[in-house]
Order: C-alpha cells, then sequence, then structure tokens
C-alpha cells in the first residue's frame, strides 16, 4: 500500500470516528427517559414533536442542557405558547438538575400546582402562567430555597397566600397577580428573610388592613391594586426608601395624603379610586413622575406647580372632593 492510500484511510477513519463522537448524546439517559414521560402525559403534542427518541434530547426544543461540569443534565424546561391540554406532568420532579421551570400560554393546562415539583431542589425560576391552574398556593414552594424568581400569575388560584413564602432566603420577584387569591395580606411579608422582593399581587380578593410590618420592608416594586384592602396605605410611603413603582389603587385604603413622604426614586405612583383625603404635598412639585394618578378620591387643595406634575392631563386628577388647579380648573 504506497503512502497516499495510508493517509486517505487515516483520515477517513479519523474522520468517522469524530463524526461518531459528535454524534453521541449528550442527554443523560435518565432525563430523556423523564422528558418522554412528560410528552407522553401531555399526549403527545405537536409542540413537542421534536422530542424524538432517536435523537438527542440535548437538541430537543423547549428545553436546555447544562455544560459538563453536571454532565449535561436537563437545568431548563419551557413549555409555552402551545395546544397542549391536561395538567402538569408529575414526572417534572424527576429532573432533579432542573432550575427553570415555565409552563406559561396554556389555556388548557388545569388541575392543581404539581406536588412533585417540591423535589427540585435546585430550582431557582418557577413561571407558570396564564393557565387554568387551580387550587391552593401550595406550602412547599417554601421548601425550594433557592428560589429566586416565582411568577403564578393569570391562573385561577384560589386561597390565602402561604405566609411561609417569606422565609425564601433568595427570593427577589413574587408575583400572584390575576388569581382569585382572598385572605390578607401575611403579616411575615413585613420581614423577608434574604432581600425584600418586587411584590404583585393585584386583581385577586384580598381583604383587610395592610400589615404594619410592611412599613419597615423597602419595596422597589410593590403592586396591591385591584382588590378589597382598607386601612392605612401610607405606611408603603418613605422618604428613606428607594420605592420605583407603587401601585395602591381600586381598594379602599384610607390616609390623610398631605402626611405623605416621597421616595426620592418613586417614578410611578397610582393611588386612584380609594378614600384617601387631605392635599398634595406641596413638595410633590419637584418629584419626577412617569405616571401619576390620584383620582377618584377625597382630595382637596391646589395642586402644585411642577414641571413634572403639569404634564399629565386632568384624567390624573378628576373626581375628587375640591382640588383644583392646573390641569383642573383655577382654585377659586
Amino acid at each position: 500500500m504506497d503512502k497516499t492510500m495510508t493517509l486517505l484511510l487515516f483520515f477517513l477513519s479519523t474522520t468517522l470516528l469524530l463524526t461518531a463522537s459528535l454524534a453521541k448524546d449528550l442527554c443523560h439517559k435518565d432525563d430523556k427517559i423523564t422528558l418522554l414521560k412528560i410528552k407522553k402525559s401531555l399526549n403527545n403534542p405537536y409542540h413537542l414533536a421534536s422530542w424524538d427518541p432517536k435523537t438527542d434530547c440535548c437538541s430537543w426544543y423547549c428545553l436546555e442542557c447544562g455544560d459538563a461540569t453536571v454532565n449535561h443534565r436537563v437545568t431548563s424546561l419551557f413549555i409555552q405558547d402551545g395546544e397542549i391540554s391536561g395538567q402538569i406532568p408529575p414526572e417534572v420532579g424527576d429532573l432533579p438538575y432542573l432550575k427553570s421551570l415555565i409552563f406559561r400560554k396554556l389555556t388548557n393546562l388545569t388541575g392543581h400546582i404539581q406536588p412533585t415539583i417540591a423535589k427540585l431542589k435546585n430550582l431557582t425560576f418557577l413561571r407558570l402562567s396564564w393557565t387554568n391552574l387551580t387550587g391552593p398556593i401550595p406550602e412547599f414552594l417554601s421548601q425550594l430555597k433557592n428560589l429566586e424568581y416565582i411568577d403564578l400569575s393569570f391562573n385561577d388560584l384560589s386561597g390565602y397566600i402561604p405566609s411561609s413564602l417569606s422565609s425564601l432566603p433568595k427570593l427577589e420577584y413574587l408575583e400572584l397577580s390575576r388569581n382569585k387569591l382572598t385572605g390578607p395580606i401575611p403579616e411575615s411579608f413585613g420581614s423577608f428573610s434574604g432581600k425584600v422582593p418586587s411584590l404583585f399581587l393585584s386583581h385577586n380578593q384580598l381583604s383587610g388592613t395592610i400589615p404594619k410590618s410592611l412599613g419597615n420592608s423597602d419595596f422597589y416594586r410593590i403592586d396591591l391594586s385591584r382588590n378589597k384592602l382598607q386601612g392605612d396605605a401610607s405606611i408603603l410611603f418613605g422618604a428613606k426608601k428607594t420605592t420605583w413603582i407603587l401601585d395602591i389603587s381600586r381598594n379602599m385604603f384610607q390616609f390623610d395624603l398631605s402626611k405623605v413622604k416621597l421616595a426620592k426614586t418613586l417614578n410611578n405612583l397610582d393611588m386612584n379610586h380609594n378614600r384617601i383625603t387631605g392635599g398634595i404635598p406641596a413638595e410633590w412639585s419637584k418629584a419626577y413622575f412617569q405616571l401619576l394618578n390620584v383620582s377618584y378620591n377625597r382630595l382637596c387643595g391646589r395642586i402644585p406647580k411642577g414641571e413634572y406634575i403639569q404634564r399629565f392631563d386632568s384624567y390624573s386628577f378628576l373626581h375628587n372632593k375640591c382640588l383644583c388647579g392646573a390641569p383642573l380648573p383655577s382654585c377659586k
């Protein structure tokens, strides 16, 4: 055999070995078995057509695998915007390296939040939103100590908000809006064990007064709008706080606005449709607002003159007891 033929054979054999190596499944066999069970549990939807047992599951749509340091285990599962019916498959709890779990915009997804999610001790990101999930927010979420982000919005969840959620040490974002939650805001939400998270509880049926403990917390974003809350919400304000968004609209809050001190960082403030009294403080003339609405309250007095306040039209101030001055009619 001449030298040229030897080199050619060497090249071909090397290429075949490399191709075989590249074709090797990166996906862990246990994860592949679990994913195929999840697909079957969801009635083999077209949305998961790429989940072919003959191919590497790390190449499948709706998931991601980690790198070699975690042996290419599945770390992210995101099933969204598909024609999928049924319940969250219990097998999701059998993906032990999962850090992110998303079921979103699946209007035919029903049932309760799957209890086997409690097994996902590495989970940092949980989004179960825009579905028809029912039942309570489960207490077991407080066992997932690595959770940083929880979004359970746009569902049909009911019952009380578990006070144990405040014990999550890494939580930075809690979104429970647009459900059918009832009862009070937990007292413990004034003392989260880690950072004070951005808190969104709007469009529910929450009732009672705001826990006084919330006044000790500095929420960067807090939205309590469209509930049945009452009492003194002025504790959410404060000159030394770093609040950026504060929405308490469409509740039954009562307090004297003239005694409120604004955070210098406050950018979006909505208080419409409450029972707030007093006047708008003169200091507001220096405040920078991108959104401001104090309509449908019981406010009186002159609206302070300021570059940013006068940017808003009368809609932001209408239906108060006796507010006057631009953009409303002049004071008598």
